[in-house]
């Protein structure tokens, strides 16, 4: 692992011997991204943490993070009792989350949530929020899978903005909770109006009952009892995240912002500087390219790496156009200093990011935010867990930090992250279908990043399984190059509708690349 990892300082380093030969117009301005907002900074906590947690609500975003009480009133109810929080105002957020202390355990049961929004007031109905979770990770027994600070955690949801919120999270094979159940503490919005009364205690299927509604079989007998609940996680807490806003895109790197103290942080001139082998330092966006351009940096990037035959006949993908880091607005102070890279990427995995499709296309870079900040603030990754991310528009983001040409080490399929690449499509598609844009940037992305690398998009490969509960850790498995999650762990990503469409992102990436 050492022989992969870059310190930020000797990253650092480099960018100030290069910023002085850089020309003014390449290191001057950002040009904003289309669709994508820019970067912003507040003030954060120092610390002698790799990750800085900001000091509090500010354009930089904020979490707030609740813990769950039990929601049922009688303490004489045998097993484990449904957690969540009544009904109540809190501050802004757009992005909500489940955690707990054990990253090992699972939470075997039903989350479920409704917001109230803020342009309206009015309250949405309950929302599902994706329990497992744990599929998405980095390698056990790695440096980042072993980490002391982090936790369990369903899917994050993207809400939109909102200002209130209530939860319920009930365990496998409890009763559900009725609604009004518990008490809405001091300064909490009450139950409204008109709100559905206790239900009564005749079972929805019409199982006979005992006067004090015990159920009973048919012939007056009473019923089996039902299997003992699962219990919840310990330390169960609510994570309600506002991703921040935009900020103005006049800005230059490593200068001072206007009305700012400092000037721009290391870390931001290191996350720029590792994409400067293809794209302007600061740049909000990585332009598309032509194929015959395309070539030509494939020379320059990995020639020395190349056979004859390859420089004679390269078959790679043009470049797409990538929004950066920086144009999407990430805060480089929250994730850890340092990249971390693998050897090379044999294969793409394909997720879905199961927060829900209800996001418009200018508000995705708020959703990756989002996401980023679940990862790292929440969840205690070092940083967001998939390397590229792409929205409904067809409009494709830079993920994990350390250079998008690059071999870097993602943490999105649990067991297989080693020498492979992680891509996202943001939304959920057990059930809705992907759009065309989402699917022809998932083929334009492969085709490029994976023909730096040699990789046929149609073809097979081999990865070493870093253990997961499909093939334990050691074992040599044979992979499509392209691959959906489901492949490499027993779960439901990417999606029954993606899955499906990955045969077609196959064969037109291949295409792309000439084959």
């Amino acid at each position: 692992m050492r022989g992969f990892l870059a310190s930020s300082i000797g990253v650092t380093c480099a960018a100030a011997l290069a910023l002085p030969l850089t020309p003014p117009a390449v290191a001057a301005t950002a040009r904003p991204a289309p669709g994508a907002e820019a970067a912003t900074s507040a003030a954060l906590s120092a610390g002698p943490s790799a990750r800085r947690e900001s000091t509090g609500q500010s354009t930089a975003g904020s979490t707030q993070s609740l813990p769950l009480v039990p929601l049922t009133r009688d303490r004489a109810v045998d097993g484990p009792a449904a957690q969540g929080l009544t009904r109540r105002t809190v501050r802004p957020f757009s992005l909500v989350g489940v955690v707990w202390d054990d990253p090992a355990a699972e939470l075997h049961g039903r989350v479920q949530i409704r917001t109230r929004e803020v342009a309206t007031g009015v309250w949405s109905g309950w929302q599902d929020v994706e329990t497992h979770n744990a599929d998405h990770a980095a390698d056990p027994d790695t440096e980042e899978g072993a980490d002391g600070r982090l936790r369990g955690a369903t899917a994050p949801l993207w809400v939109g903005a909102s200002n209130g919120v209530e939860l319920r999270v009930v365990p496998e094979g409890a009763e559900p909770v009725p609604e009004g159940t518990g008490t809405a503490p001091k300064g909490t919005d009450p139950a409204p109006a008109g709100a559905d009364p206790a239900p009564d205690k005749t079972p929805a299927d019409g199982t006979p009952t005992t006067a004090d509604g015990t159920a009973t079989a048919a012939d007056g007998t009473p019923a089996a009892a039902p299997a003992a609940a699962a219990p919840l996680p310990t330390g169960l807490r609510l994570e309600l995240v506002d991703p921040g806003e935009a900020a103005p895109q006049d800005e230059t790197l490593g200068a001072a912002r206007p009305g700012a103290l400092q000037p721009e942080t290391a870390d931001a001139v290191a996350g720029s500087t590792v994409n400067a082998d293809v794209a302007a330092l600061s740049a909000a966006e990585i332009p598309a390219l032509g194929r015959a351009e395309t070539e030509r940096e494939l020379l320059t990037l990995r020639g020395s790496e190349l056979t004859a035959a390859q420089k004679a006949k390269p078959y790679i993908g043009p470049r797409p156009r990538i929004v950066t880091r920086r144009g999407w607005g990430a805060n480089e102070r929250w994730r850890e200093s340092r990249f971390v890279y693998t050897s090379k990427v044999k294969a793409a995995f394909v997720h879905h990011t199961a927060t829900g499709s209800k996001y418009t296309c200018a508000q995705a870079p708020s959703v990756i935010r989002g996401i980023y900040r679940y990862h790292v603030v929440s969840m205690g990754w070092r940083d967001i867990g998939y390397n590229f991310l792409i929205d409904k528009c067809g409009n494709i983001y830079e993920g994990r930090a350390g250079g998008v040409a690059k071999a870097v080490l993602g943490a999105h399929t649990r067991g297989f992250n080693t020498n492979s690449m992680g891509i996202a499509v943001l939304g959920s598609y057990g059930s809705t279908k992907p759009s065309k844009s989402a699917l022809k940037a998932v083929a334009r992305l492969t085709a490029w990043k994976l023909g730096l690398y040699g990789a046929n998009p149609r073809g097979k490969t081999y990865l070493t399984s870093g253990g997961g509960n499909l093939y334990r850790k050691g074992k040599n498995v044979r992979l499509n190059v392209i691959s959906g999650h489901r492949d490499g762990f027993s779960t439901e990503c990417p999606g029954l509708q993606l899955y499906r469409k990955l045969g077609s992102a196959r064969s037109t990436a291949a295409r792309y690349q000439g084959r």
